[in-house]
């Protein structure tokens, strides 16, 4: 009897050690889609991540660009290098977010949503501003010397014009311009482009002009460095919130052939750089705007 019963045991156990692998070839299997899954879903959550450093570090070294030239850490060429480098990071940042969302929606998957946008929106906005600065600079002259009046533009005395002012006046190879200097040059690019700066009149003696000026250039935070009411001038200097930009601007106010009134002119110059962006010619006619004006300064 044993020896009947034990090979039927031993068959048993036989079947029961046979079924082992089976069952866990089974679990392997249903593991399987679960880790491919979770693995799947890392890989997005790490792109979602990439994704966001790259906007983020876009605004970082852009910031950095700036505050460091401000600041006097390095040259301001150098500033713009880092702006092309933190463009870059922009667009990748834009790219790559669209890219991760279309390959998730492929797959069905979440791609860190709120990573991915954030990461997008910050990358994305500073490449569009930065691209804004370069869409300005191909609608505005290459110059940085805006001047009220071209035949006799008023002159810096205590403020010194930088020693390039007029080495980079575009025209040259110019069909139309040949023959002309760089001054003419520059009175004849100046006037096509900005037409609607000229001197102005305004009903007020030059003493109350320039102590009006005073305060609008206090106002808007500017450097005085001379005023000279009796002489009918101010000198003074800008500074720009980025990169620490230096424009220095002269007032000049001379009396009205009857005396009764002032004829006052303006002009603004870029310390670097050879296109100011506009930004001389957005000054004047802004601050001539306001000096003319009814309204009382300060």
């Amino acid at each position: 009897m044993q020896n009947d019963e034990q090979p039927q045991s031993q068959q048993d156990a036989g079947s029961a050690f046979v079924a082992t692998p089976a069952s866990s070839q089974t679990q392997v299997d249903e593991q399987a889609p679960m880790a491919s899954t979770m693995a799947s879903a890392g890989s997005s959550n790490w792109g979602g991540k990439s994704v966001f450093a790259l906007g983020l570090g876009s605004i970082l070294v852009a910031l950095a660009a700036g505050l460091g030239s401000a600041w006097g850490l390095w040259d301001f060429r150098f500033g713009f290098q880092l702006l092309m480098i933190a463009f870059g990071a922009g667009i990748a940042a834009l790219l790559g977010g669209f890219g991760l969302g279309w390959w998730a929606k492929r797959k069905g998957r979440a791609a860190a949503r709120p990573l991915r946008w954030i990461g997008m929106a910050l990358g994305g906005g500073l490449a569009l501003w930065l691209l804004s600065f370069a869409y300005t600079a191909r609608t505005v002259p290459a110059i940085h010397d805006i001047s009220t009046d071209l035949a006799d533009p008023p002159q810096f005395r205590m403020l010194a014009v930088r020693a390039d002012n007029l080495d980079q006046i575009p025209g040259e190879n110019d069909p139309e311009m040949k023959g002309m200097n760089p001054l003419q040059r520059w009175a004849a690019i100046h006037g096509k482009a900005y037409s609607d700066i000229r001197s102005v009149r305004i009903a007020m003696p030059v003493a109350e002009v320039i102590a009006k000026a005073e305060r609008l250039a206090k106002v808007r935070g500017w450097e005085i460095a001379v005023v000279d009411p009796i002489e009918g001038r101010m000198e003074a200097t800008e500074t720009s919130r980025f990169f620490a930009f230096k424009d220095d601007v002269v007032i000049r106010v001379r009396p009205t052939e009857d005396g009764t009134g002032s004829i006052v002119d303006m002009r603004s110059i870029s310390r670097v750089g050879v296109s100011d962006l506009g930004m001389n010619a957005k000054r004047v006619r802004s601050f001539i705007a306001d000096l003319a004006g009814t309204n009382p300064a300060g």
